[in-house]
């Protein structure tokens, strides 16, 4: 892969040694952590004192200025370390994104700087209830020269881990789509409530619980206006990021069949082999595994390049053809349409590789299926391939913004 020089975007083979050790670290404790529910609070903490999170922080604001192409490669590696990982981060990478796509240039730098220094940016934006849909129960109020944020989110991933909470609240001195705001506020500021009431059976460690805020203290440099109105990247961005962790289940997937039927000796009467590694069944099924696991990954390099050449457009100055903000959404939608299914099927498949012993809970192979399952509920797939089908049939543009809630139809 080939990156553009003159963007100091640091090597492939140096971003690998720096981090690969690491998501060696992380993977080793993966399934106890999974079989204990215990936040990966450790493993945060290697990655910040790594820079990980400084990934897409340009050079010039101490960060290592990797491109999208280089970040995603990353991210499906450490989701075959541990898939709670990269959606725990998707939050901090998606509002650096954020940044670069919709919010004025003249005020990167502050939060930029926060994130080479190694602030971890969490979320709160989805609310439960029967808020009508496009709207926010959240609300900004202004208060002398500064805001008081009031309000409960759900699906909070990764704000546990998190030192700023992006909040997505309506001002409540403009009621209309252009008081929908991002205020940013830290985490332990007084009246901020993070919650672990995540119950999902997967991604069990990602934090994805409630956040309540009471008359937090927003200073005016923490609100940032943005504009839902028009085609942005930043949608593809975020499911991306789902579809590398699915990427790296798949990856986990043939690394933990590999390593399962390589030391067996146990054959069945009716078996095709000597040896369980010699069966020709049981290398059909690893097989499949790999090329599950190649072509997940493939899948989310093509759609990766789509939006590291926005970004680079970005990066020059040069104006940004929706049409090409158009085809990576679409080719995100079709990714997910694509690999939802292959990497379930594949977290199934697992198991044909061995008995009984292959369902012992000290392994833990059953948490790949309930992740990969888990990641494949948020933004359900049977809408994305309607939004494909209906492209490809009537030329429809692609919603780039949608939400949650009751329909006043």
């Amino acid at each position: 892969m080939s990156h553009a020089p003159n963007f100091d975007t640091p090597s492939t083979q140096d971003l690998n040694a720096r981090f690969h050790p690491i998501f060696a670290r992380i993977a080793e404790g993966a399934a106890q952590r999974d079989n204990e529910r215990a936040l990966a609070h450790e493993a945060i903490g290697w990655l910040r004192a790594a820079g990980f999170g400084a990934l897409r922080v340009p050079v010039a604001h101490g960060g290592l200025g990797a491109s999208v192409e280089q970040l995603f490669d990353l991210m499906i590696d450490l989701g075959a370390a541990d898939a709670n990982l990269p959606q725990i981060l998707r939050a901090h990478f998606g509002f650096i994104e954020r940044l670069y796509a919709e919010i004025d240039p003249a005020l990167h730098a502050p939060w930029l700087r926060r994130a080479a220094d190694g602030a971890i940016f969490g979320n709160a934006t989805t609310e439960l209830g029967e808020g009508e849909l496009g709207t926010l129960q959240t609300t900004l109020t202004p208060h002398g020269q500064n805001w008081l944020l009031d309000g409960d989110k759900y699906y909070s991933t990764g704000t546990l881990y998190a030192d700023w909470i992006p909040v997505t609240a309506q001002r409540t001195d403009d009621p209309g789509p252009q008081g929908r705001v991002l205020a940013v506020v830290p985490a332990q500021a007084p009246g901020v409530e993070r919650i672990d009431d995540w119950g999902g059976f997967g991604q069990r460690l990602s934090a994805s619980g409630t956040t309540r805020f009471r008359r937090v203290a927003v200073e005016a440099a923490g609100v940032l206006c943005f504009d839902r109105d028009r085609p942005s990247p930043l949608p593809a961005h975020f499911q991306l990021t789902h579809l590398a962790t699915l990427a790296g289940i798949a990856r986990a997937l043939e690394r933990d069949a590999v390593a399962f039927v390589l030391p067996r000796k146990r054959v069945y009467s009716h078996g095709s082999g000597a040896a369980p590694r010699q069966d020709p069944l049981v290398q059909q099924v690893v097989g499949q595994l790999a090329s599950t696991a190649f072509t997940a990954a493939a899948t989310v390099a093509a759609a990766a390049r789509g939006l590291g050449d926005i970004d680079r457009l970005r990066r020059r100055g040069e104006p940004i053809p929706e049409r090409l903000i158009v085809e990576a959404e679409l080719r995100t939608a079709q990714a997910q349409v694509g690999i939802v299914d292959m990497v379930l099927n594949a977290a199934t498949r697992l198991f044909d590789v061995g008995g009984a012993s292959a369902l012992q809970e000290d392994r833990r192979l059953d948490r790949h299926w309930r992740n990969a399952r888990t990641l494949a509920s948020h933004n359900p797939t049977i809408y994305k391939a309607r939004v494909v089908g209906d492209h490809a049939l009537n030329g429809t543009r692609p919603s780039f913004y949608w939400s949650v809630g009751t329909s006043t139809a």
